[in-house]
């Protein structure tokens, strides 16, 4: 069993045991990785499996504090363990703080409660889908046009109050604008009216692999449809806790949030 160690935000090819194995995206916190290993009858990221395509393709990544060390392992058509050890880098997070958010929002009444862990677990159950898509691989094209106005994991005060860190790209732009799909996939979740989220539309790209548009004025997909990359999927809104029409842009894999900012190539969606 050979281990190395590799440090870099972006990755390349390397080989254990004479084993090429190619790996490509962000060794950071917030970071998507994709890998492609041949020969092997397995993959996992610290001893958790990960879906592996047919063509050995994989994917994984990193939340907004995920620790530095982990663990690529993978066990090979003969049956043996060959690992790679993996250091990520840390980030240092704005401090954002918003005035003008409506109370309802930053101390909710009791009486929406049981709404809120409702919407929460609809949300989570669309995020949780592990198909065998692979939309994942595709470049990563802008949503939407308008000015960054929120960055990812930023620490989030309301009012004055410390809330959540923030885990999406904002996009500000006029209410009605266009929302484009940034990759293909498959629209998993499609709802109007989310207590904090408003419209809030969430598409599946493959092996845990989710984005997800929030305070929507509108959404032009539903449940089961397929998207190409570049098509229109929903309109710009205020929907939701917002103080301003812009889009909120997020990606997940499985549970951990990751930052669109490392993956979006400044090239707007529909114009390819």
């Amino acid at each position: 069993m050979l281990k190395s160690l590799l440090s870099a935000l972006v990755l390349a090819t390397f080989s254990v045991n004479s084993l090429a194995v190619e790996l490509k995206g962000h060794l950071t916190q917030g970071g998507l990785v994709t890998g492609k290993l041949s020969d092997v009858q397995s993959v996992s990221l610290n001893d958790i499996p990960l879906k592996l395509s047919k063509n050995g393709d994989f994917v994984f990544g990193f939340g907004r504090d995920a620790k530095a060390n982990h663990t690529l392992s993978w066990i090979d058509t003969s049956g043996k363990k060959h690992t790679q050890n993996l250091i990520i880098t840390k980030r240092d997070y704005n401090i954002d703080k918003i005035t003008g958010v409506a109370k309802k929002y930053v101390s909710p009444p009791k009486s929406v409660s049981e709404r809120i862990s409702r919407e929460a677990v609809a949300v989570r159950n669309a995020r949780a889908v592990n198909s065998d898509l692979t939309y994942f691989l595709d470049p990563v094209l802008k949503p939407a046009q308008g000015r960054i106005s929120g960055v990812y994991g930023s620490q989030r005060y309301f009012n004055g109050e410390p809330r959540r860190a923030h885990f999406g790209l904002d996009i500000a732009n006029k209410i009605g604008s266009p929302v484009y799909a940034p990759i293909g996939g498959t629209v998993v979740f499609a709802e109007p009216d989310l207590y904090y989220s408003g419209g809030t539309l969430i598409l599946d790209h493959g092996h845990g692999i989710t984005s997800t548009y929030i305070h929507l004025s509108k959404l032009d997909v539903n449940v089961g449809d397929k998207v190409k990359q570049g098509n229109k999927v929903a309109e710009i809104g205020a929907t939701g806790r917002v103080t301003g029409p812009h889009l909120d842009w997020r990606f997940n894999w499985k549970g951990e949030r990751l930052d669109p900012g490392l993956l979006m190539q400044d090239t707007l969606a529909n114009k390819k």
